[in-house]
């Protein structure tokens, strides 16, 4: 059995550890942000609906402010989806460095798209949803939040994503567990997307996949991106602290 996205996100990423520790960490209703002792900063989705524990919703390790990031990316191994996107945040720290392999901008504007195009889409992402409409000939949207007309069930994406030509797959499918099964129904596409804040941005992980493209995020302003979590802001507000980045993985 190949190992899963999160072994092979863990096993990456600890090799790029090494003596970094975290500095600080918020968690916040949208997103969680890590920063390590150098200043880089990732962040990752929370999934604050589905916490347990009551009014302590992180039941991992504690205290995290000063603790190695070796340590916290075990938490990769996690069920707990509040643990998992502090692991996912810490990871996308360590690699939260511009490359000369990456491109800036939209996902729209870095793949190619044609009209007879069928583009099945994990996750509702609102913005690039009408240039889709637009730009191919039909795009199913799977969400486990009712949306509205236009909206699929999360599970039937795995009986649909097999005649799509596109796939665009938010990167939190990495902190429910869910991300492998999806990427086992996209082996007949001609472009995997993995989108989202809480992209990891390391093509190693996803080779040997299906996913050709990976377009997240590089915090420029980490000290905003930081206050914007706490008080509960997300992509929305995210705007001018950023970078959009893709990359694309090489086969």
């Amino acid at each position: 059995m190949s190992p899963t996205i999160r072994t092979r996100l863990k096993e990456n990423a600890l090799s790029l550890a090494q003596d970094r520790t975290v500095a600080d960490v918020r968690i916040g209703l949208g997103y969680t942000a890590v920063q390590l002792d150098n200043g880089q900063t990732g962040v990752a989705c929370t999934f604050h609906k589905d916490a347990k524990g009551g009014c302590t919703v992180f039941q991992g390790l504690r205290p995290l402010k000063g603790t190695p990031a070796a340590k916290v990316l075990t938490m990769l191994d996690a069920t707990d989806p509040i643990a998992s996107a502090v692991a996912i945040a810490t990871s996308n720290a360590l690699t939260n460095t511009p490359s000369p392999d990456m491109t800036t901008g939209d996902i729209l504007e870095n793949i190619t798209l044609y009209p007879d195009d069928h583009v099945g889409m994990v996750g509702f992402f609102a913005p690039v949803i009408p240039k889709l409409k637009e730009r191919t000939g039909r795009l199913d949207i799977f969400e486990k939040q009712d949306r509205g007309p236009g909206t699929l069930p999360a599970d039937a994406a795995r009986d649909i994503l097999p005649s799509c030509q596109v796939a665009v797959i938010t990167s939190t499918s990495i902190i429910n567990h869910t991300v492998d099964d999806l990427l086992n129904a996209c082996t007949n596409c001609r472009e995997v997307i993995m989108l989202g804040a809480s992209t990891p941005l390391l093509p190693t992980v996803f080779a040997r996949t299906p996913v050709t493209v990976l377009s997240g995020i590089i915090v420029t302003q980490p000290e905003n991106i930081l206050q914007i979590v706490s008080e509960g802001g997300g992509m929305q507000l995210f705007k001018k602290n950023i970078h959009k980045v893709n990359c694309r993985v090489q086969k």
